[in-house]
């Protein structure tokens, strides 16, 4: 380990953390636009890499994966933050023109997606909104819009970032917001599996490292731990697991060894609510499709991959849906098992539940009778307590049909399940709408960071101006999925949560559920057969929005 490399680097960042301190917001909207401009050069290079630390070959239909979680993500982030520093600057409020609601508990809603016009063409049926904590009033959120950009001149001296190794554009959207949120300049330590990526974040980030206000290194857990109790660094993020946030804080003592804040993300196991309903044969092939891509996106190495279905056990359609499901999983394109220690994940999970069926492509199809037989074992293996990251998909039946089986399933899902990071529900609009009131009080029951209702919490975590992090109330000791957003491009204070909805079913299928929704299969679905093209499309579109580029997209959305 090269200490005094890393001395050195944390030594040039103090330096750039007064040059940041002293920089006007209109200079350091430039910045972002100038690191747009990069990273948009770099962006095939950036996806190249990221498909070679995963084992996809270049053909592979699932390298669209690569340009909407790795260069699209950041692009989007950057436009967006740069447009939140110019409002500022001229002296607007971020939140003009956005729509203000209620939600359950006199709760205050803020739009943010669509968050613009484009947004609105090419997920159109798509929609968040960021709930703020209760008692938040709309002129509070207003007055607390900004976070580190409203006192910009206040030093937030250096951070560490710790990367995550399975979405390469988690650890660049992190610098990023430790950087405008907190005005903190960041040393980032990537994940060995992304070291491959090393040269080309060098190259898309150019301008914050020549800023002084980045630096990258590479290194094992050596290199993490020293740099997390260097006594240069003010403040630790981390993306990763909770076992290695624990390792950091406590380093195997019960009190907190590590002398400085900490904010995570650290997954869990994310439910998939069910509600039962006469669905057509169409409808349940589409939404096993849905729920093979929450499982087996990015190989299903996600911290927001669907890992519980939650079914009615009195849905007279439950067989016919689970058989639905199995052939979308089998269907979906094969992949290596490249993320470490997936093999061993796997294993354990078939021991725990001999039962399981084992699929082809290496996938596991987990299925238990009752809440019962799904957290009587004290097993570490239990599917409701192990974020197995990796292709495993449990089945848990509840009794009840309508709001009996929702209420259920959201008491058991707080209640039994690891984590507060996101959580998913699908059902008829019909089924939803006659639900009403008692729906709506259900989702706000979800303690969840993301909650997504006939869509995939990933739509939360794509779009640039929605907060993304657990549901508050996490503490150093028990620490869930993480403590602290990230993303929040608008820079909201006070957000407890995002609800994200979309339609049940993509156009025209879409117009008889009642759903007023142009799209057509999204292009993150692992079924998409237009998916790469689509998403390199929309990633160029990110780098120079232009209207005349839109046909293109549409067209080739619409080959999916």
């Amino acid at each position: 380990m090269n200490t005094a490399g890393l001395d050195r680097a944390i030594a040039e960042l103090n330096a750039g953390s007064e040059r940041w301190a002293a920089t006007a917001l209109a200079a350091r909207a430039d910045l972002l636009a100038r690191t747009a401009a990069s990273v948009a050069v770099e962006a095939e290079r950036w996806v190249a890499a990221a498909a070679r630390a995963k084992g996809l070959e270049p053909s592979s239909p699932l390298i669209g994966e690569e340009w909407l979680t790795g260069p699209y993500g950041v692009l989007t982030a950057l436009t967006t933050l740069r447009r939140t520093l110019r409002t500022i600057n001229s002296g607007r409020n971020p939140l003009d023109g956005k729509r203000f609601g209620r939600a359950p508990g006199g709760r205050v809603t803020v739009a943010v997606l669509p968050h613009n016009p484009y947004d609105g063409l090419l997920l159109h049926g798509f929609t968040a909104r960021a709930w703020l904590k209760p008692g938040i009033t709309t002129a509070e959120a207003r007055a607390h819009v900004g976070l580190g950009q409203l006192t910009p001149s206040a030093p937030g001296a250096v951070g560490l970032v710790l990367g995550a190794g399975n979405i390469s554009s988690i650890a660049p959207l992190d610098v990023l917001y430790e950087l405008v949120a907190h005005n903190r300049v960041s040393i980032l330590k990537l994940n060995p599996t992304f070291n491959g990526l090393l040269p080309v974040y060098q190259a898309a980030l150019a301008p914050l490292i020549d800023a002084g206000l980045l630096r990258i290194v590479t290194g094992g857990a050596e290199v993490g731990g020293y740099l997390a109790h260097h006594a240069g660094i003010s403040h630790v993020h981390i993306t990763g697991s909770a076992a290695t946030h624990d390792a950091i804080v406590f380093g195997g003592a019960d009190s907190p060894r590590l002398d400085k804040p900490i904010s995570s993300e650290l997954g869990g196991v994310s439910p998939i609510i069910v509600l039962p309903g006469r669905w057509s044969a169409r409808d349940l092939r589409y939404q096993a499709q849905h729920i093979a891509t929450m499982r087996l996106h990015n190989g299903g190495y996600n911290c927001i991959a669907g890992q519980v279905l939650v079914l009615s056990a009195a849905w007279p359609q439950k067989a016919a849906f689970l058989d639905a499901v199995e052939a979308a999983l089998t269907a979906a394109p094969a992949r290596a098992s490249w993320y470490p220690g997936s093999d061993e994940r796997m294993r354990a999970a078939r021991a725990a539940y001999p039962a399981s069926r084992s699929l082809v492509g290496g996938r596991l199809l987990v299925e238990t009778a009752d809440a019962a037989v799904g957290a009587a074992s004290a097993s570490s293996e239990n599917m409701l307590v192990t974020e197995y990251f990796a292709p495993v998909l449990g089945v848990l039946e509840l009794p009840g049909i309508g709001q009996a089986f929702l209420d259920t399933a959201v008491e058991t899902v707080n209640r039994d399940f690891l984590g507060t990071l996101g959580a998913n529900i699908l059902g008829l609009p019909g089924t939803i709408r006659r639900l009403g009131p008692g729906f709506e009080l259900a989702v706000e029951r979800l303690r969840y960071g993301t909650v997504a209702i006939n869509a995939w919490t990933g739509v939360g975590f794509l779009s640039s101006a929605a907060p993304w992090g657990a549901f508050p109330g996490h503490t150093l000791k028990n620490v869930g999925s993480g403590i602290g957003v990230v993303h929040n491009a608008l820079l909201l204070d006070g957000v407890e949560r995002t609800v994200v909805r979309g339609p049940f079913r993509p156009f025209p299928r879409s117009l008889l559920h009642g759903n007023w929704a142009l799209l057509p299969k999204p292009p993150w679905f692992v079924s998409s057969r237009s998916g790469t093209r689509t998403a390199r499309l929309l990633t160029e579109f990110a780098a120079h929005p232009l209207a005349r580029r839109l046909p293109r997209i549409l067209a080739a959305a619409f080959r999916a």
